[in-house]
C-alpha cells in the first residue's frame, strides 16, 4: 500500500495524488492509497484504492473523449512507456506495481475551481437545504426528501483548496476567475459529462448522484484533468436499495463519512484513524464500483 511516494523529480503532492515531471511536456500523475473526508487527509489508507482510482479514470476519459478532451496519453503500466520515456529518471525509478497506479499525462495549464455537478440533493447541499431552503444560495422546493433528484442537473463550483475545506464559488466569482465564454463552457460541458455518466451508470445499477471534475487548457484548448468518475470524486448509488429520504447504499467513500461523523469529530485535522472493518468495507465498495462499471475484476 503507497500512502506516500518518493520519486525522482517530484512535483506536488495533493490529498490523494502525487505528481513528477517526466519531462518538458509530461507528467506521472499517481493516484495513492491515502484517502480524504471532508476536505481532510486521513491517517489510515485504503488497500487498492490507488489502482481503482487510476484504472476508472482512464475507463471514464476514454467513455467521455467524445464530449471533451482530456489529459490522458497512457497507463504508466502500458508496456510501451519504457521504450517512449525509458531516459525519464522518474520513470526509470518507477517500481512496476506502483506503475499500475499512475498514469502518464499531458501538462497543462489547471483551472483552479473544482466543477461540481449535482443530480441529487445529498452531502453539503443536503446540509445547506436543511439550514436555509437553497442549494448553492439557490431556492429550492419546499419538502425536499434526502436524495431526490433535482429537476435538472446543478452546476456548483467552488474553489480548490490546498489546504482547509473548498469554498463555495457564485457566478461572478467564475466569471471573474475565466472570463464568460470559459465560465459558461466549463458549465456546459461539466453537466454533459455528468448526464452522459449517469445514463450510461444507471445501465449497471448506479445512480450517480454527484461528480467533481477538475479542468486546464492546453494550447488554449479545455480538457479534463486530474480524475474522472471515480469512487473519490462521485458519490455512486446502489440502485436497487434507492429510495428518497434516507442515506443511499452506495460504492463510494460515505461510508468513511457516515464513520468519522458518528465518531463525533469535528471535520477538522487531525482526523481520526480507521478501523480495520471500515477500512475492509470501503476497499470492497471500491473494487465493487469498478467492476460494476467496467465489467472487469480487479
Amino acid at each position: 500500500m503507497y500512502l506516500e511516494t518518493k520519486l525522482p523529480n517530484f512535483l506536488h503532492r495533493g490529498k490523494v495524488r502525487d505528481t513528477y515531471s517526466v519531462d518538458e511536456n509530461t507528467l506521472l500523475m499517481i493516484a495513492t492509497d491515502r484517502i480524504s473526508a471532508f476536505d481532510v487527509v486521513l491517517p489510515t489508507g485504503i488497500p487498492g484504492k490507488g489502482k481503482v482510482l487510476n484504472r476508472i479514470s482512464a475507463f471514464w476519459f476514454e467513455k467521455t473523449e467524445h464530449i471533451v478532451p482530456n489529459h490522458l496519453i497512457c497507463l504508466a503500466d502500458d508496456p510501451d512507456v519504457a521504450n517512449r520515456y525509458g531516459d525519464s529518471e522518474v520513470i526509470d525509478n518507477l517500481p512496476a506495481d506502483l506503475a499500475e497506479q499512475a498514469m502518464i499525462v499531458k501538462k497543462a495549464e489547471r483551472i483552479d475551481m473544482e466543477c461540481i455537478v449535482r443530480g441529487y440533493i445529498t452531502g453539503s447541499a443536503w446540509s445547506e437545504y436543511r439550514r436555509q431552503g437553497t442549494v448553492w444560495g439557490l431556492p429550492m422546493p419546499k419538502n425536499m426528501l434526502e436524495g431526490t433528484p433535482f429537476p435538472e442537473p446543478l452546476f456548483t463550483p467552488t474553489t480548490k483548496a490546498e489546504e482547509g475545506h473548498d469554498q463555495n464559488m457564485t457566478g461572478q466569482q467564475v466569471i471573474d476567475m475565466v472570463g464568460v465564454a470559459l465560465a459558461q463552457k466549463l458549465e456546459e460541458v461539466s453537466k454533459e459529462v455528468y448526464s452522459f455518466a449517469d445514463s450510461y451508470a444507471k445501465e449497471k445499477g448506479i445512480i450517480l448522484a454527484d461528480t467533481k471534475m477538475e479542468f486546464g487548457l492546453l494550447e488554449g484548448k479545455l480538457i479534463l484533468i486530474d480524475e474522472l468518475l471515480t469512487p473519490d470524486s462521485s458519490r455512486f448509488w446502489d440502485a436497487k436499495g434507492y429510495e428518497p429520504g434516507k442515506s443511499q447504499p452506495n460504492f463510494d467513500k460515505q461510508f468513511v463519512r457516515d464513520y468519522l461523523t458518528e465518531q463525533g469529530w469535528n471535520q477538522e485535522p487531525p482526523a481520526p484513524a480507521l478501523p480495520d472493518d471500515v477500512v475492509a468495507n470501503t476497499s470492497r465498495r471500491y473494487l465493487e464500483a469498478y467492476y460494476l462499471l467496467t465489467g472487469e475484476r480487479l
